[in-house]
Order: structure tokens, then sequence, then C-alpha cells
């Protein structure tokens, strides 16, 4: 029975003409029962065997069918049914009910259109149509057939007006619904990205530094294998250990990113200035010859600004042994500076003439993303008369941190 009556709402839904037709049948069916109807019989409302005068059944017939068109011009359907309902009201005697076409018009109107505008036509369909009937009709000005047209138009501005709000609630509600949804959605895209560039920045960090040195003390070896045993045997102990550091870093990240629930809290610290001396000891094992200058030693760091200030020097240091060679001088200056800490990297770019730019890597845009993160700045690029100079001002007491970058 309901899948009966669902596949029937669905169908007139999706035919709105055939509803409207099929409305204006049962409207013209009641107003022709209607009008046989004698509410001034001896005794009360009873059913009278009288015949609507042709004229009446002609204006019955003609409200019913603009009915039909009552959605797509709902205000000439009404001005057609407000006329033919004044013409019954001034010759109609008995009076049949062709109001009633128009009080579903006055609906239509009030469902289909703005507040004022349905006050505004329900007021004047109600005055004209409650005039006529009182001022031209045969009956006292008080009979309940004017009192019935009276309430019958009041009612059907307000109900179409109430109907109207009611949908339009309805629609809003539905649409800050799917606002929201989409808001969700595109909240979570955001966080995905977010999440991808810093994973890939954390592994930039990880594999450039570490395969650097390994290639760096690689060569070594192979360069002193047959004159310098003992040195070679050194260089490949630097390479094993670079590569078991990075091994257990990168092992680390996979491990956290193969959880499927929220991930444990790393049992070891994120990396912070703390580890600058180990840091700069591994470039230097490399042969990268570094000048360290610091006078932040009492300031202590937020995990966020540390970690970031970390990567900046490694990632500086690795551009300098990538594009300057071993045989370049670098130096790595900190200072606190008021509210801020300043990384300083310089390097005089005996190796090489290019710079960071041309490697085609993505070191420098993920300084620049750390570094904005935070609220800080970043300057990079060439020094006067050869080198290359990396500057970064971090805020101190940020609370702005790059998605996981926090211990």
């Amino acid at each position: 029975m309901t899948t009966a009556l669902d596949r029937a709402r669905r169908l007139l839904r999706a035919h709105p003409l055939a509803l409207d037709a099929a409305l204006a049948a049962g409207v013209l069916a009641c107003m022709v029962a209607g009008s046989f109807v004698d509410p001034h019989g001896e005794h009360g409302v009873t059913w009278a065997v009288r015949r609507p005068a042709p004229l009446s059944l002609v204006l019955m017939a003609l409200g019913a069918a603009a009915l039909v068109l009552r959605r797509r011009a709902p205000r000439t359907v009404l001005a057609v049914t407000g006329t033919l309902s004044l013409t019954e009201c001034v010759t109609g005697d008995p009076r049949t009910p062709v109001a009633m076409s128009a009080v579903i018009a006055l609906y239509t109107v009030a469902v289909r259109t703005d507040r004022p505008t349905t006050w505004r036509l329900g007021l004047i369909t109600m005055t004209v149509l409650t005039g006529a009937a009182m001022l031209a009709g045969s009956l006292p000005w008080y009979a309940q057939e004017n009192v019935a047209i009276f309430a019958w138009t009041g009612m059907a501005a307000a109900a179409g007006d109430a109907v109207r709000s009611h949908r339009a609630f309805v629609h809003a509600i539905r649409e800050r619904a799917e606002r929201a949804e989409r808001t969700r959605e595109e909240e979570a895209r955001r966080r995905v990205a977010e999440e991808r560039l810093r994973i890939a920045r954390d592994l930039h960090d990880v594999v450039a530094h570490r395969i650097a040195l390994v290639n760096v003390q690689a060569g070594v070896a192979s360069h002193v294998m047959d004159k310098r045993p003992d040195q070679a045997r050194e260089a490949l102990a630097h390479v094993r250990e670079a590569a078991r550091s990075a091994l257990d870093e990168l092992r680390t990240t996979v491990g956290l990113l193969r959880q499927s629930g929220d991930p444990e809290a790393p049992t070891e610290p994120a990396p912070g200035l703390d580890r600058l001396d180990e840091l700069v000891d591994s470039f230097r094992s490399a042969g990268l010859h570094i000048e360290v200058a610091r006078t932040d030693q009492d300031t202590t760091l937020p995990a966020a600004v540390g970690l970031a200030a970390y990567r900046i020097v490694q990632e500086a240091l690795t551009n300098v042994h990538k594009h300057a060679g071993t045989a370049a001088k670098a130096e790595v200056s900190i200072v606190r500076v008021g509210p801020d800490i300043e990384i300083t990297v310089l390097d005089d770019g005996a190796g090489a003439a290019g710079g960071p730019q041309q490697g085609g890597g993505h070191g420098l845009i993920g300084m620049r993303e750390r570094v904005t993160a935070l609220g800080g700045t970043l300057t990079t690029g060439p020094r006067y008369g050869g080198g290359f100079r990396v500057h970064a001002i971090l805020p101190v007491d940020s609370r702005t941190s790059a998605p996981g970058d926090s211990a």
C-alpha cells in the first residue's frame, strides 16, 4: 500500500500539469455539488434538487479550467478566477460556489510569491469579493455565504504563506547541510594535501642529508682504497653509519604512516638545535669546513621552532655540500634577536659556480614552507663575490606550527 502511494506521489511530482488537471477536476466537482446545496431550507442546510443557472455552470467550468495553469501563471489565474467569482457574486441568484476557484488560485499565489505580494493580492481579493457579495446579493450583508467568502480567502492567503515559509526553511536547512558537507570534504582534502607536503618534506630532509654523506664518503673510499686502506675503512665506516641512520629514520617515518589508528608518540624527541653539534660533525667528517657561531644557548625553543631551525641548517649545509663541494667553507650563525631567532648559513662557493636553484630539488621549497608555517621569513640567494646565503627569522613565541612538526 505504501509503495503504491509513494509511486503515485513520484508520478504526480514528475507530471505537475497532470496533477493540476486532476485538482481542477476535483474543484469543479465540488463546485457543481455545492451548487445543489440549499443553506436556507426549512430545516437548515439541505440538499435541494435545483438546477444551477447556465451562466453559473459556465463560470464554474471556466474557473476550474483556469486552475490547470495555476503553476505557470499564478497571478493571471488569480485575476481570471477572481473576475469569474465577482461576476457570479453580482449575477448569481441563487449563488453558486465559483469563489472556490479563486480561493485555490490565491493559495497558489501565496505559495509561489513573496509575503508582501501575498498580503497585497490577498487583501484586494478579500475586499473585492466580500464587498461585492455583501452589496450585490439578495441576502443580508451578514449572511453566512458572505462571511464564508471573507474567511476562505483570508485562510487561503495565510495557509499559502505558511507553506511557502516552511518550504523555504526546509530548503535553507538542506542547503546548509550540503554546504557543511562540502566544507568538510574540502577541509579533509586540505588536510590530506598538508599531510602529504609534510611527509614529503620530512622524507626529503632525511634522504637528502644522509645520501649526500654516503655519496661523499663512498667517493673518498674509492679514491684512497689502494694507497690509504685505513682511511678507506674509516670512510666506509662513515658510509655504514650514515646509511644506518637513514634507514632508522625512514623506518620510523614509514612505521608511523602504516599505523591504521592514531600514531603513537615517538619515543625519541624531534631533533632541535641541541643536536646541532652532532649535525655539524657529520658534515665535517665528510670533509666540509664549517664554522659555527651561537648566542642562543640560554634560549629554550618550542619543539616546532627547534625542529624548523635544525632542518633549515641541515638542508642549507646539504646544499653547500652538493653544489659548492667539500672545498667550500661554510659559516653557521644562530642569534637570538628580541622575540625572534635568526639562522644564517653562508658559503664561499669555492667548488661550483651554481647554486641550489639549479639543482631541481625541493630543499628551498621545504625550508620556505617550514618558515611560513611558523610565521617567519626566509631569504635565500647568491652572495656578492660568490657563494650562497640562507637567512631565516623564526619567532620564538610562535604558536603556529606545521601539522605533525611538533615532537
